[in-house]
This record gives C-alpha cells, sequence and structure tokens, in this order.
C-alpha cells in the first residue's frame, strides 16, 4: 500500500469516520480506522452501532488494505503541516510523511474487523443547511442517561412529505418540521436514532447542498437509516423501545403570550442565573409590560432584573431550570421569542418570531416544564 494526499482532504476525510470509532470497544479491532487503498481510497470506521465511510482520490502507487489505530491517526491528521502526505506500508507498520514530519503507526489485525452493514435505499433528499438547524434544535432536548436509552434519542417521523424530529428528557420536550423531497410521495415511516449520531451527522455534512437520507423498510433484517452526501455516508442502527407519545403534551390553547427580545434576555437570565445551581430554579415573573426575573433567597446570593416586554394575558410566575431556558432560547434561531402559558404551575412553550409583531414560527417548538420553589 502506498499513495500520497492533500493533508486537507485527509483531515476532513479522518474527521467524518472518526465519530463512529467506539470509545468502550468490544473487540481491539473496533479502536481502528480501516484505510482501502483501489482506485480510490475509501475509509471506514464502525462501533457496531454506527458505521462511518469517506472516500477520496489521490495518487496511488500500490494498493492494499490496512488497520490503524483510528483516534491516533485522528490527532495526527488534525497536526500535520499543510503539505501532500504520503502513506506506506512497511512489513506491519505504516509510514506517514509531509515535509519533515515523519509518524510510524502500528497495524492492527484486520481479518478481525467485523463487515459494516450496507447502506439502505436511498428515500430523498433534504437540503443540508435545514437538516442541521434542526438536528441541532432537537439534539439539546434529548436525554443524557444511557441507562433510558429511549430517551438518549431523536423521533424520526416520515409522513409524505414532511420529517417531524422530536426529543425528550422529561424536563423539556423540542419538536421541529421540516420539508424535504421523497422519491416516493406517500412514504409513511419512524425511526428513533441517538441524538448523538444524528448530531455528528448534521455537524459534519454543513457545506454540502444537500443530505441523502436512507431508511430501511419495516421487513428489512437490519433496521438501518443511513445519511449520505457526496462521498461520504454514515449508516445508524435503530434504537429498541418506543419513544413516549409527545404530540398531545403541546397545549393548543393559552392563557397568557409573552414575546421577547432573545439577546437581553439572554443577558439577563446569565446574569441572574450566576446565584443558582441545579436545585435552585429562575423564578420569572409575568404581569402587564415587565417581566421579573429573580433567583436565591434568604441567607443564600440574590439576583434580580427587570425587562420591558410584550405581554397578553393573566399574571403568570413560574420558575425554569436556567441553563434549560437558554438552551430553548438559543434554539429558537430568530430575534425574538413567543412563550405561550397554561398555567403558573405547567409547561410552557417556546417558539420563535423573526418580528417583534410577526407572526409566529409554526415549525418547532421548545416546550419547558417548570420547576418548583420555595414561595
Amino acid at each position: 500500500m502506498k499513495f500520497t494526499v492533500e493533508s486537507n482532504v485527509l483531515t476532513e476525510s479522518v474527521n467524518w469516520v472518526s465519530r463512529s470509532l467506539s470509545s468502550r470497544p468490544i473487540m481491539t479491532a473496533l479502536l481502528g480506522i480501516v484505510i482501502d487503498v483501489s482506485n480510490e481510497i475509501t475509509l471506514s470506521a464502525s462501533d457496531l452501532e454506527t458505521a462511518a465511510k469517506s472516500s477520496f482520490n489521490a495518487d496511488i502507487k500500490e494498493k492494499g488494505k490496512v488497520l490503524v489505530p483510528g483516534r491516533l491517526l485522528a490527532e495526527i491528521a488534525r497536526s500535520l503541516p499543510n503539505k501532500p502526505v504520503s502513506f506506506m506500508l512497511d512489513n506491519n507498520r505504516v509510514l506517514v510523511t509531509a515535509g519533515t514530519a515523519k509518524f510510524t503507526l502500528p497495524t492492527l489485525p484486520i481479518n478481525e474487523y467485523p463487515n459494516l452493514p450496507t447502506m439502505p435505499e436511498n428515500s430523498g433528499f433534504i437540503a443540508s443547511d435545514v437538516f442541521a438547524t434542526a438536528i441541532n434544535q432537537v439534539a439539546i432536548a434529548a436525554g443524557k442517561d444511557d441507562s433510558l436509552p429511549t430517551l438518549t434519542g431523536i423521533h424520526v417521523d416520515i409522513n409524505k412529505e414532511t420529517i417531524t424530529l422530536a426529543a425528550t428528557d422529561r424536563y423539556r420536550l423540542a419538536v421541529r418540521e421540516i420539508q424535504w423531497q421523497p422519491n416516493n410521495t406517500d412514504i409513511a415511516t419512524s425511526a428513533l436514532l441517538r441524538a448523538r449520531t444524528l448530531a455528528d451527522a448534521a455537524k459534519s455534512l454543513v457545506g454540502v447542498t444537500q443530505v441523502s437520507l436512507a431508511v430501511a423498510p419495516i421487513t428489512a433484517t437490519e433496521r438501518l437509516v443511513g445519511f449520505a452526501s457526496e462521498a461520504k455516508t454514515m449508516t445508524s442502527r435503530m434504537l429498541d423501545g418506543t419513544f413516549p407519545p409527545y404530540r398531545h403534551l403541546l397545549p393548543k390553547e393559552s392563557i397568557a403570550q409573552a414575546t421577547i427580545e432573545v439577546a437581553p434576555f439572554l443577558d439577563s437570565v446569565r446574569r441572574v442565573a450566576l446565584v443558582t445551581d441545579k436545585t435552585v430554579p429562575l423564578r420569572l415573573r409575568f404581569a402587564d409590560s415587565k417581566l421579573q426575573l429573580e433567583a436565591g433567597a434568604g441567607e443564600e446570593a440574590q439576583a434580580t432584573e427587570e425587562l420591558t416586554i410584550i405581554y397578553n394575558g393573566e399574571a403568570i410566575d413560574i420558575a425554569f431550570n436556567p441553563t434549560f431556558l437558554m438552551d430553548g432560547l438559543h434554539a429558537v434561531g430568530t430575534p425574538f421569542v413567543h412563550i405561550a402559558f397554561t398555567g403558573s404551575n405547567k409547561p410552557a412553550v417556546l417558539s420563535g418570531k423573526h418580528e417583534k409583531d410577526g407572526p409566529t414560527t409554526e415549525n418547532y417548538r421548545y416546550l419547558l416544564m417548570p420547576m418548583r420553589y420555595a414561595s
């Protein structure tokens, strides 16, 4: 095996596949990245749940296939000078050279590397920027507790030309609807995928025009979803379990609504939240055209602040986890946020507004559960 490639091409490709490397592998081979040199170079990696491949052209002198330590290759690729990079297999070592920088990598037993799943048949296309934004808006609400795997996922519901993404950690719920171009306009299916996998795919596919989405049919032996753009692919096994029903949680009516400019609201939340922790909520009082923010009580540190807002409805006194509130304010992605209330002890729903007096965006909703506070 012997080839030469530009350093930026190598780095981009290695970064893509290294996201699928296993952190706790059940076999040593899963620590590696496969370098397959034939008519082009293909890199691949897997943790048995996700698998990623990336192909690129290079100046190929000798064909071959080798397995090298993945994280070490990723670190080396990111640190190489901006010069052509040469790879050469020398017995059971791989020599990597870029300018005066030289590395020698050990090889891993490639005969122990598992066969990676085949990409399902393409189901349709999504604009990459829309896909990335939607995933980021929803992934923030996914759970982090691996003992509750169903809640660590994003539920993907496909109904004809609409995809609905949803995630919840029981304390908040994020729902985003996007349009796509299905090959079959009557398609109706769903999948539950790890939020981390989708976030990684969205992050790495930025910069391309569109993303190909491939969903394996329910009758398939392996329940896979695949993502592809140009020379990159990623497949992910669907999570087992049933995502909790969520649509009924989104209220259709409200007793009060607030419209607030996001930037100053975020600044105020950050300042007042300095005296809070995970057990101390941020208290918000909505009345007339004012919002009072308050945190801390008794002998503890305290902070208060007030904002002028647009407000309609009865007075609301409610408390939130400040981090979850800030996540929602970032996620709406618009200059103004619209907050709909159904009561002081009931969830509130955040959505975006591009203009203070303009309509509310209906394609993204962030439901936030209130916290108890000492009165």
